[in-house]
């Protein structure tokens, strides 16, 4: 295991292809999609094969990270301090940049493996002989792609052209080239044809190379870029304001790695690996994962269907009929409902866009959210309310907290609830309740056995769940 070797993994993104089991807070890497893990834990899972668990970082961005770390908490011990946490997403070579610079303040050799936290990828031995390898050619200078051989003319992923004439270094079956062209994400037609050429690849969207190689490129080709990434991360590491580092790393140039470095980079290399691979794009291109009916159906939960062929149906909750369908994806989840054909699942962003205009909550995250601490659901919502079923674990509390422009009333439903309001801490059973004015510092825990159920309805001009002002934010056992 190379102890130089630092594992980035990319969880920030929206996932918005997946909606509506993806949304902006709950993205697609935290679903159960394919396995019994989810996506994020099996790219931990894959990136412990080849680097010890201190040396995985994970880049998301602040809404993301309670969740992420909740799902991660198996390694909390090896992974605290490694979340590199964005603002918001600027696209991949901020991110990646950011992390890169985070890695060289604790080693100025470090080498890195970029993965993105929503592939599922087959064969470990091919997976860490292709890392070894592209560590090799790392050290030497090279930013190097893993190349995946096209199985289809895809539309939803780019290609690489390598120059095959002359193999920068070979190692048993693989070779690396340099890059010779990256072609952006094609139509179908131009698909076609780069598959018929047989001289292309799939950009998988996994690199590796040194971290200082990295800095080096950006300095030539991104150069504003890395400044105001530099001090960014002066400023995270003297520990200025948080409020500082959201604003001016809400004004970087969103850019992604492979448009702003790889296709401008005469170091560039790509190695065409043997490990089977599938970026978890769109619901689409999910069924080659699962199993199939003989009509070439995928059936996910309680389905009830007659005569269809060749379709996709996904159910959390509900029962879902349908009758007669041809190449059609259904999804259902409790707020709400997909139906497109399979050739148009690459448009669900499109969607998702319309919704985010509209401010549209579903686009935004589910009715049950869980948390650390336990979970909440939105039972209803409506202009200045909302109502919720909040969950807390037993020794578990949720933080000390503020909201400027709502209040709160909370009813026990089961349990005991321990409340703090202000200065003042008291206790409640099942049918009491108690009013939460806003501009109110409180918090909620249960010091009981068993879990807590309350009922919350908030009221307000906005009840946003970015109105809060976060005091303490220990979740831990609930003291006396």
């Amino acid at each position: 295991m190379n102890r130089r070797l630092y594992a980035i993994i990319l969880a920030g993104g929206s996932g918005a292809r997946f909606w509506p089991a993806s949304r902006e807070r709950f993205p697609k890497p935290l679903l159960h999609v394919a396995g019994e893990e989810t996506l994020i834990r099996q790219t931990v899972r894959r990136a412990l094969k080849v680097v010890p668990a201190q040396n995985v970082y994970v880049v998301t961005n602040t809404f993301q990270a309670e969740t992420i770390k909740l799902q991660l908490s198996n390694w909390q011990s090896e992974l605290a301090g490694n979340v590199v946490l964005e603002p918001e997403g600027r696209n991949t070579a901020p991110a990646i940049g950011l992390a890169a610079l985070r890695v060289l303040r604790r080693d100025a050799g470090a080498t890195m493996l970029v993965l993105p936290s929503d592939h599922v990828i087959t064969g470990d031995g091919k997976f860490k002989q292709a890392v070894s390898f592209g560590s090799r050619l790392a050290r030497q200078g090279a930013l190097v792609t893993f190349g995946i051989r096209p199985t289809g003319p895809e539309t939803g992923y780019g290609y690489i052209q390598p120059d095959r004439r002359s193999p920068l270094q070979t190692s048993g079956t693989l070779a690396g080239y340099k890059v010779r062209r990256f072609v952006e994400k094609p139509d179908l037609k131009k698909a076609r044809r780069l598959l018929k050429s047989g001289g292309y690849l799939w950009n998988s969207g996994m690199f590796v190379w040194r971290a200082d190689s990295l800095v080096e490129e950006l300095a030539l080709h991104q150069p504003a870029l890395l400044k105001s990434l530099r001090t960014i991360d002066k400023m995270v590491e003297s520990g200025e304001p948080a409020d500082r580092f959201h604003k001016r790393y809400k004004r970087l140039k969103a850019v992604s790695i492979d448009d702003g470095l790889m296709v401008r980079s005469t170091r560039a290399a790509v190695i065409p690996v043997e490990f089977s691979w599938l970026d978890v794009g769109s619901w689409g291109n999910l069924e080659t994962l699962l199993p199939q009916d003989q009509r070439g159906n995928v059936k996910i939960g309680n389905i009830v269907d007659i005569d269809s062929r060749n379709s996709f149906f996904f159910a959390t909750k509900r029962l879902v009929g349908s009758v007669g369908l041809s190449d059609m994806v259904v999804v259902d989840t409790p707020d709400a409902t997909l139906v497109c054909p399979k050739s148009r699942a690459q448009d669900v962003k499109v969607l998702v866009r319309i919704l985010r205009r509209r401010g549209a909550p579903e686009y935004l995250e589910h009715t049950k959210v869980d948390r650390p601490w336990g979970s909440y659901t939105v039972l209803e919502e409506g202009k200045g309310y909302k109502v919720k079923r909040i969950s807390v674990l037993p020794g578990r509390r949720l933080s000390l907290q503020m909201h400027d422009r709502r209040s709160e009333h909370w009813v026990v439903i089961v349990g005991t609830a321990r409340v703090t309001r202000e200065e003042t801490v008291y206790e409640l059973g099942p049918g009491e309740s108690t009013e939460i004015p806003r501009q109110t510092r409180h918090r909620l825990g249960n010091p009981g056995p068993l879990p807590l159920e309350i009922i919350e309805v908030q009221y307000g001009d906005y009840v946003g769940e970015d109105d809060i002002v976060r005091y303490q934010d220990d979740d831990r056992l609930v003291t006396s």
